[in-house]
């Protein structure tokens, strides 16, 4: 069983904008591990929640849009709804997640933009790892080109830093969009 809410208020205006909040709490059945045994070495764990809940808020005044959010999790994982949200005990792990993001349109109706964020995991006590936090950069250039259809042109950068027990590892990749946005 999974219990969902999100509440969330807009207004109009010279400054215009929206703030909202949400939360989910999931039952996460059949919780095992794996032994050095083979497939038949395998242990029950039970069942557990998943949990989570965020915020946040959008203001655009004279073509500025600004934007933030925040959220945290017990169970929930990260990137993926309840990927790595348990160790191989059975035990929830902690992750929170943030982002910023400053948008402006130009007279010629393209819309630039810049937004960074991350997002952490934390091991548990006994892990080989301490914390998994990805983050990333995107630049943006939005054109609409008729009223449900935009050109995109997005830069990114995203990192993967692993603070592991015996040493760290990092990886990082940046990444070019070319595309359209169709809305409907």
């Amino acid at each position: 069983t999974a219990y969902e809410g999100k509440a969330s208020y807009a207004w109009t205006g010279d400054v215009a904008g929206k703030v909202w909040t949400s939360f989910i709490s999931q039952k996460v059945e059949g919780l095992s591990t794996w032994g050095g045994g083979g497939a038949l070495d395998k242990t029950a764990l039970g069942d557990d929640r998943a949990n989570a809940w965020d915020i946040g808020t959008t203001v655009n005044v004279a073509g500025l849009g600004l934007t933030g959010y925040y959220g945290q999790g017990d169970g929930i994982g990260q990137t993926l709804q309840l990927n790595g949200g348990f160790d191989t005990t059975g035990k929830s792990r902690d992750s929170d997640q943030w982002y910023v993001q400053a948008t402006y349109a130009i007279p010629t109706g393209t819309k630039l933009g810049l937004s960074y964020g991350e997002s952490t995991l934390d091991g548990n006590s006994g892990e080989a790892f301490n914390e998994i936090e990805d983050s990333m950069t995107v630049f943006g250039a939005y054109h609409p080109i008729t009223k449900h259809l935009n050109l995109v042109a997005e830069y990114a950068v995203s990192e993967r830093d692993v603070n592991n027990v015996a040493a760290d590892a990092k990886a990082k990749a940046k990444t070019i969009s070319l595309g359209a946005i169709l809305f409907f």
